[in-house]
């Protein structure tokens, strides 16, 4: 398998899970499923395989721009970088959908925010944390002990 196709698999992947959370986020089933298990397994297992195979190959390193740099100049570490976010990002939007839903926030409401989490990430979780401290007043992070969490 090339590393383009790879990526595109990758891809498919993630974007199958954020149209369940962003069209079906209002089922259970939605959040445990693409959350819980499934995706994050999927896109994790490919993570840990490319960086086992692959990790190595080139010289670099996390300590300098130059080294990641470097890193990245292998197309299956970057393809290993690209999986990281993917699964990172989904992760985030699940939270922001379980968060949503134990607040009482409406789905209508935490969409765009998994938007823009879907698509930049930590702008997208700034998003929800600013609507959720508007619903809620609070900033707190931990579940709400009156969640029954």
């Amino acid at each position: 398998m090339h590393p383009e196709q790879v990526f595109s698999l990758a891809n498919s992947v993630a974007l199958a899970g954020w149209i369940l959370l962003i069209f079906g986020g209002r089922a259970r089933w939605t959040a445990n499923l693409v959350c819980g298990l499934i995706v994050p397994v999927l896109l994790a297992s490919l993570y840990a395989w490319l960086i086992l195979a692959h990790w190595g190959e080139t010289a670099g390193s996390f300590g300098t721009l130059a080294g990641v740099t470097a890193l990245f100049s292998n197309p299956w570490l970057l393809v290993a970088g690209w999986v990281h976010y993917l699964t990172f990002d989904l992760f985030i939007g699940c939270w922001e959908l379980r968060d949503a839903r134990q607040r009482g926030i409406p789905h209508l409401i935490a969409v765009p925010c998994l938007l823009l989490t879907f698509l930049f990430g930590p702008a997208g979780l700034l998003l929800y944390l600013a609507v959720r401290f508007a619903a809620t007043r609070t900033a707190a992070l931990q579940p709400d002990p009156g969640l029954g969490l």
